[in-house]
């Protein structure tokens, strides 16, 4: 069922994207606290959605959604959760929110954010983005996440694929890239080779068909942080990512893009 230009901000933490509108199916991404969607279907009690931030689509519960008019959903936040694993915000009724790093805060002002008529204060210092200020400090942002536990679709600290990753690291420098790694690979400017390569370039792997399948950040031209298993540095070279552990390649590289 269709429904007609509904747009809703995520109210929890942490809401799963799902392929079908079923709580068995497949999580494919996730939305964060803040959210910006738009409403696509509904089925029961679930939303077909669009996330506003990359236009990634999946259902998600409709309880975990706020609705709230399209300007509010579509205003991108320049204000987020900072790299911290406390970041609680305090509900009207006194409960607390712990929010992942990178979430947004929608109309944050005098220490308060707000969903619609919902309001919440910060116990915490909000991070700024002042877009392309922060660009330099790409590896910090990438360092916060080392260790992370690798989870298919996921976006946050906790458990995080390798796109949602590059995607998570970039969004707090303040640049925008899609969510899947195939999407992510036809954006930015091409570097032609490696020993060009500089930090807060990207990596992209493809398979044995050619599709691309992985994605990392450069630390250097020697060295790439990615999620594989968990967020970890490996060597990279012309071939791919060499893993020590395993003393093989692991990742063929396709291509390098730059994104600034």
């Amino acid at each position: 069922m269709t429904t007609e230009q509904q747009f809703g901000l995520c109210r929890v933490s942490i809401a799963p994207l799902r392929a079908e509108p079923s709580d068995r199916s497949e999580i494919v991404s996730q939305l964060l606290f803040g959210d910006g969607v738009e409403i696509t279907e509904q089925k029961d009690n679930w939303r077909k959605i669009r996330n506003i931030y990359d236009e990634y689509e999946g259902w998600v519960d409709m309880k975990q959604l706020e609705i709230v008019p399209g300007e509010e959903a579509g205003t991108v936040s320049d204000f987020v959760a900072p790299l911290a694993l406390e970041n609680a915000l305090i509900a009207e009724d006194g409960s607390s929110y712990y929010l992942a790093a990178g979430s947004n805060l929608p109309g944050f002002s005098n220490g308060y954010c707000s969903l619609g008529n919902l309001k919440f204060k910060l116990n915490f210092q909000p991070l700024q983005v002042n877009y392309g200020v922060l660009k330099g400090d790409l590896a910090a942002l990438g360092l916060f996440f080392l260790n992370a536990p690798y989870l298919w679709g996921g976006r946050t600290w906790f458990g995080i694929d390798c796109s949602g990753f590059t995607q998570m690291v970039f969004k707090m420098a303040g640049i925008r890239i899609k969510r899947d790694a195939s999407q992510q690979a036809e954006e930015g400017i091409t570097v032609d080779f490696l020993p060009e390569a500089r930090k807060g370039d990207v990596a992209f792997f493809d398979n044995a068909e050619g599709r691309i399948i992985h994605v990392g950040i450069l630390l250097d031209n020697q060295q790439i942080i990615h999620a594989s298993g968990k967020v970890r540095i490996d060597p990279i070279d012309d071939q791919g990512i060499f893993n020590k552990e395993l003393n093989k390649y692991t990742h063929q590289l396709r291509i390098i893009k730059r994104f600034f």
